[in-house]
């Protein structure tokens, strides 16, 4: 194997999906050399020992194959200014750098890691930019020795970060021992990452650390579909697939003796997901036993004309200790709401409102005209004598009389556990939710299950009452519930536009979203084209018409580069003034999976941005750190699932038969009833009628139900 040493002059060409680059290299005898290989990290400017082979390109020539690549500390005035001004070092920039070389020269890099304090002599470093530049630079050498161990695997820089923030000078030892405890402990780094990492140590097919990794990942996969258990049969046949292997029904066994898998009858669930199934079980029975009827009149007291079903449904909410209220859009949800919370307050009761989300609960205050916050915020998310968790738990329990908690669809059978833990017995429960939606996006199916159940009072409300506002979003709606083929005239406040070619539907909705639907909404509704007006759905994330490509599109044409300060993290490319969403719970920013906002400010030097976001507590500023940037995604198109709780002035949606897998009526109605003014399909009439002839929704293995029957027979 060929060796060389020299210093990154520039980079041709980089795949941030895979990794591929082809840079120059120049040598200390000043010969070029072009190099291409899967590299992970590659700074201009950084000087690197490089080990591979040489080929040659039958159009580019002889080039330098790299196996491996080395970083050495640069030695030159011209690499220690381009190291460091690189990006590299938090609190660094080409302007930094070039005043750090002009005052130090080649004792620059010693003086920030040994004589910190001196950095202050040069001018604009006060003491906290010193202290952060020299952290910053101390961790980066320890974490290059992560990258160097990680290299080979297709570990980004970000996720050496982490790995290094977890386990710290422990790493190398950590991953050598057992790699699979990054797919456990490590966001973003799954069991396929680790299984690499594995690979490359030596570790064997039928190791059992891999068998037991293998098989819980593929239970968390069938979590993140939305399951709650998997059949055991299953469970086997995906670990099967995932490990190349024959795994044998005693390594699950093992695993339960071990308590980190639950196996009931013909169930395999995580410990986690059992526990909080039966507890919910368990919890809602107690809740409905003993009740006290509330004492009201005969006619119910309401400024509104109530008709037979609603009057139904404010009645129960005064006998039941449990009630659900669902139905679809214009049924009346919200008015019967503001009734009954009027019946409570007459009563003397101190009433609580919550929704899943942020846009859902302030949707809900502005309805009711009363506070509501996030099940997060009422259950106060945060740091306590445990640790972060719930503050309100079955030892701190909510204060209040009745809770309303609305877009119940969305509430997972996590979020339903930690919220019946913090219920106080006597406290009456209102759940609200459209059951025809498409389920929550975490595991279970929770409203779905409790109907089901009939173990739980349930109204239902049907009558459509808003007909007479000649809405079609909401006439539509209906008929695209009962599987009947939607109004199409093209006058009104759903538009159907007919493309056949993908190319074509991708064409039209980056045009629509970007100049002629902004100048439409501003024309005829009159009101302002802001960040969050116009939102495109898809029912996949990837092909043509998916999410990850339109949002390409939709960023090129809507924010294109400019004066705006960006940065890159693997594929995703962020610039100021984008449109972001948030794609895991972060409970510290009080930030959740879902949440949209808006990129005002990226800081390359000190590698921070800072995100607008509006919630129930109106505009507040949440700042990113370089490693927590790979936790939002552009959100100029998201998917159908994820738009759930939310609404939209104008909602553009593809309905084309390249989504032919997810095609599925709740889908369809789903996307449909997240628009308040304006509703554009685009796609085929075939691909319609398919979503309305699919009225099977995907299989979610759940026992909800069933435990609420065997439970409530006890």
């Amino acid at each position: 194997m060929v060796k060389i040493e020299g210093t990154v002059e520039r980079i041709t060409f980089r795949n941030e999906e895979n990794f591929y680059t082809v840079f120059k290299v120049i040598t200390d005898t000043g010969d070029q050399i072009t190099c291409v290989g899967t590299l992970p990290q590659v700074i201009v400017g950084e000087e690197l020992k490089l080990s591979g082979e040489w080929t040659k390109h039958e159009q580019y020539g002889l080039q330098f194959n790299v196996e491996s690549a080395i970083p050495i500390t640069p030695s030159t005035i011209v690499g220690i200014e381009r190291y460091l001004g690189s990006g590299l070092i938090k609190g660094v920039g080409p302007s930094t750098a070039k005043k750090l070389v002009d005052t130090f020269g080649l004792k620059t890099l010693e003086i920030i890691e040994k004589e910190p304090h001196r950095l202050m002599e040069v001018e604009g470093i006060g003491q906290k930019k010193c202290e952060t530049i020299a952290q910053a630079f101390l961790a980066q050498k320890d974490i290059q020795d992560v990258m160097v161990f990680l290299q080979g695997s297709g570990i980004t820089p970000a996720y050496a970060v982490r790995i290094y923030k977890e386990y710290g000078k422990q790493s190398i030892d950590v991953v050598r021992e057992n790699p699979y405890r990054l797919a456990d402990e490590i966001f973003g780094i799954g069991f396929k990452t680790a299984d690499s990492i594995a690979k490359n140590l030596g570790i064997k097919e039928d190791e059992p650390h891999r068998i037991r990794a293998g098989i819980r990942y593929a239970l968390s996969t069938a979590v993140e579909q939305g399951h709650t258990y998997l059949p055991q049969e299953e469970l086997l046949v995906s670990a099967n697939e995932l490990l190349g292997i024959t795994v044998e029904k005693s390594f699950l066994e093992e695993l339960a003796k071990a308590k980190q898998l639950i196996i009931e009858e013909d169930r395999c669930y995580l410990p986690s997901l059992y526990e909080a199934e039966c507890r919910v079980a368990q919890r809602l029975l107690e809740l409905c036993e003993h009740v006290p009827t509330l004492p009201f009149d005969q006619e119910v007291d309401s400024p509104f004309k109530l008709a037979k079903e609603q009057e139904m449904a404010v009645k129960a909410a005064m006998q039941e200790k449990v009630l659900v209220i669902t139905g679809g859009p214009g049924t009346g949800k919200t008015t019967i709401t503001k009734v009954i919370l009027a019946q409570w307050e007459k009563a003397g009761f101190k009433i609580l409102l919550a929704s899943p989300t942020g846009r859902a609960a302030k949707k809900l205050s502005e309805a009711t005209g009363r506070p509501a916050k996030t099940i997060h915020r009422l259950l106060e998310y945060g740091f306590g004598q445990t640790g972060m968790g719930f503050q309100r738990d079955e030892d701190n329990k909510l204060k209040g009389d009745a809770l309303v908690l609305d877009e119940f669809s969305m509430v997972d059978i996590r979020l339903m556990d930690s919220l019946l833990k913090a219920t106080d017995d006597k406290m009456r429960l209102l759940f609200i939710g459209d059951c025809d939606q498409l389920p929550a996006v975490g595991p279970g199916n929770v409203l779905k299950d409790i109907i089901d159940s009939q173990k739980i009072p349930v109204v239902r409300l049907t009558k459509v009452f808003r007909q007479k506002e000649q809405s079609q979003i909401i006439l539509n709606a209906h008929r695209i519930n009962q599987g009947q083929f939607p109004i199409i005239d093209n006058h009104g406040d759903f538009v159907f536009m007919q493309r056949k070619e993908p190319a074509e539907i991708a064409d039209l909705i980056v045009d629509l979203a970007s100049e002629r639907l902004p100048r439409y909404i501003e024309d005829h509704f009159k009101i302002e084209n802001t960040f969050d007006t116009i939102q495109v759905l898809s029912p996949m994330r990837k092909s043509e018409t998916g999410v990850d490509n339109l949002n390409k599109r939709l960023q090129e044409r809507i924010n294109p580069p400019g004066h705006k300060n960006e940065i890159r993290y693997g594929y995703r490319l962020l610039r100021e003034n984008d449109k972001v969403m948030q794609i895991r719970n972060n409970y510290q920013k009080n930030v959740y999976n879902g949440d949209i906002g808006k990129i005002l400010r990226i800081d390359p030097e000190d590698k921070l941005m800072e995100v607008l976001y509006n919630d129930e507590d109106g505009d507040r500023i949440v700042v990113y750190e370089e490693d927590e940037i790979d936790e939002l995604t552009l959100a100029y198109a998201i998917s159908v699932h994820k738009s759930q709780g939310s609404e939209y002035p104008v909602v553009i949606m593809p309905v084309t038969t390249q989504h032919y897998m997810l095609l599925q009526r709740n889908l369809l109605y789903t996307g449909v009833t997240r628009a308040k003014k304006l509703v554009v399909l685009i796609g085929t009439k075939r691909a319609i009628y398919i979503c309305l002839n699919n009225n099977k929704t995907a299989k979610r293995y759940s026992y909800l139900a069933e435990r609420l029957h065997l439970q409530s027979a006890l």
